[in-house]
């Protein structure tokens, strides 16, 4: 669609108080799902991601990468298994997984924000011993449970004016690597950083009041509401564990959360530049 340069000029004018106020802040984007999959949404997420930069915004992307595991050990003869949603890693899947994270995820998403013309560096959670981790189950192998963060490498890139892109893998003092979260690890870099926001991108419009009426999203929700509505059954499922992240980064820190579906093009500039938004935002 072809727009008037007048018209470009009031797009322009009515976002000057969002960039005003995210100008000079720290902003977290949890990067995942369709939008990490699809090669056209990818473009959209790293020219948002340049675009907030250049505009004064600090932002930090963290990324997953679960299919793309997936996909290694099935090459390597390797069968994925699963328990209560989380794959069980033994030391050769943990291998996969660092390679699949901290190699090729993490440097193609640099590359790709440097592509659009932004200035990136890519870290994992090994780097400067960011994320510290212990087993958080016997039976699951060496999926990681956090026990520290230290953003000091992710605010040094940052004052030297790149884009940090965080792999979420972790180790421990006896040199054992570990499968993380990457929404745990997202609201505790955020939580550590004191981010004005955590922005976490998903597959679905945001928490809805009915699941099968994209009419019913539910906004705003405070952190107190959200056991009730888990209660009463409209948080279920997959979204309770996202859910209680984005309430414990709020209670770490962070300013406002968001959960917003990354199958729109452009959603996180709505999420952060318009009036209106998108998904769902939890707040104190």
């Amino acid at each position: 669609m072809d727009i008037s340069n007048a018209q470009r000029a009031k797009v322009l004018v009515h976002a000057l108080p969002y960039i005003q106020e995210y100008s000079g802040k720290v902003v977290v984007i949890k990067y995942g799902g369709n939008a990490m999959v699809s090669d056209k949404l990818k473009d959209y997420v790293m020219r948002d991601i340049v675009l907030l930069s250049l505009i004064g915004v600090k932002v930090v992307l963290v990324h997953g990468g679960g299919p793309e595991i997936t996909e290694l050990l099935n090459k390597m003869g390797k069968e994925s298994r699963f328990v209560d949603g989380l794959r069980v890693t033994d030391a050769e899947t943990a291998e996969a997984a660092q390679m699949v994270l901290a190699g090729k995820i993490n440097k193609n998403l640099v590359h790709l924000i440097q592509n659009k013309g932004g200035r990136a560096i890519g870290l994992s959670g090994m780097d400067g011993a960011m994320i510290k981790a212990k087993q958080k189950r016997e039976d699951l192998g060496f999926v990681g449970e956090i026990t520290d963060v230290d953003v000091r490498p992710v605010l040094d890139v940052i004052e030297k004016g790149y884009i940090p892109v965080v792999s979420t893998i972790g180790c421990d003092d006896e040199g054992n690597v570990y499968n993380i979260n990457a929404d745990t690890a997202a609201a505790k870099i955020a939580g550590a950083l004191k981010a004005e926001s955590l922005i976490t991108m998903t597959d679905i419009d945001g928490i809805l009041r009915d699941k099968d009426d994209p009419e019913t999203l539910i906004p705003v929700i405070k952190t107190d509401e959200a056991p009730i509505l888990v209660r009463d059954g409209v948080i279920s499922g997959g979204m309770i564990p996202k859910v209680e992240c984005c309430i414990n980064a709020i209670k770490w820190g962070v300013e406002r959360v968001f959960i917003i579906d990354g199958r729109i093009p452009h959603a996180i500039l709505i999420e952060m530049l318009t009036n209106e938004g998108i998904g769902t935002m939890f707040t104190r």
